[in-house]
């Protein structure tokens, strides 16, 4: 079994805020994968007094621990519990109804002999190679927001770069955005309320049928989703020959080929990215 992973942060004057595990059990092949992706707050603003680095390692720790140790629980059910565990440690000191009170988007993945289990909630991605291709498991509900909210985004982006009207136009879609966050309708990321593991992407597939596995935070999707020089199968493929540390590093050429983000219209011009790879033999 080979196992690498690299994590990087989009500036290295701020906190990582990715969180990436992989723990393998004594007694057995089994294993389990675990990649969080803190959602930064605008302005700093989330009513919490740790901030987001802790909530996504409180969280990652007790997910990767509950998956590890309790092969009983769905991964939905360790995520949930996960939530609950993160959200009592800060409860008496954080106001956790915050809108933006710390959360994470989430890829879990576990496997025995004979079945492998996956969730994934939010916009991180999993890759899954089989001897057919390569299967991208994907919770695409922030890529299906209403249209109001589509054409929001659109207004904004065609103004131009650095301007007045650019600012006020992308902070009245981030404002309609962030109206859609944990509520019907919109997208779903793990914060305070266990609750939201049920809205995961959930399966099992055999054990036997995947030859490797790719967790990848939005940071590091942005070769296929953002920029479109690659594919989920030549994502794979460079991942499986040069490792998740070439995958990023192919990703931040492409970032500073668009330091303006005239081309690529984005929030943030580099982005924490975290690649783990799993080729489980």
């Amino acid at each position: 079994m080979r196992v690498e992973l690299a994590s990087e942060p989009g500036t290295p004057d701020r906190p990582n805020e990715d969180f990436a595990s992989v723990a393998l059990p004594a007694g057995g092949r089994g294993g389990t994968l675990v990649v969080l992706d803190g959602v930064t707050p605008p302005r700093g603003d989330d009513g919490c007094v740790h901030g987001v680095p802790w909530y996504t390692s409180r969280l990652g720790g007790a997910m990767l621990e509950l998956s590890a140790s309790h092969p009983s629980l769905t991964l939905g059910e360790c995520l949930g519990g996960a939530i609950e565990r993160t959200a009592a440690a800060h409860r008496g000191r954080c106001d956790l109804s915050h809108v933006r009170t710390p959360q994470a988007t989430a890829v879990a993945v576990r496997w025995s002999d004979s079945s492998l289990e996956y969730l994934v909630l939010s916009d991180s991605v999993l890759l899954l190679e089989r001897d057919t291709g390569v299967d991208a498991v994907l919770d695409d509900r922030l890529g299906s927001l209403p249209e109001r909210v589509r054409e929001l985004g659109r207004a904004y982006r065609a103004l131009p770069p650095g301007s007045p009207e650019r600012a006020a136009a992308a902070a009245e879609y981030g404002t309609a955005v962030e109206a859609l966050r944990n509520a019907e309708g919109g997208f779903f990321t793990a914060a305070a309320d266990p609750s939201v593991a049920g809205r995961a992407v959930t399966g099992t597939v055999e054990r036997e049928s995947v030859r490797a596995v790719a967790a990848l935070t939005d940071g590091a999707t942005r070769l296929v989703q953002l920029f479109g020089v690659a594919d989920w199968a030549s994502s794979m493929g460079l991942l499986r020959k040069e490792g998740p540390a070439e995958l990023i590093a192919r990703v931040r050429a492409a970032e500073k080929a668009d330091l303006e983000t005239t081309e690529h219209p984005r929030w943030k011009a580099h982005d924490d990215a975290t690649a783990v790879l799993v080729e489980l033999g």
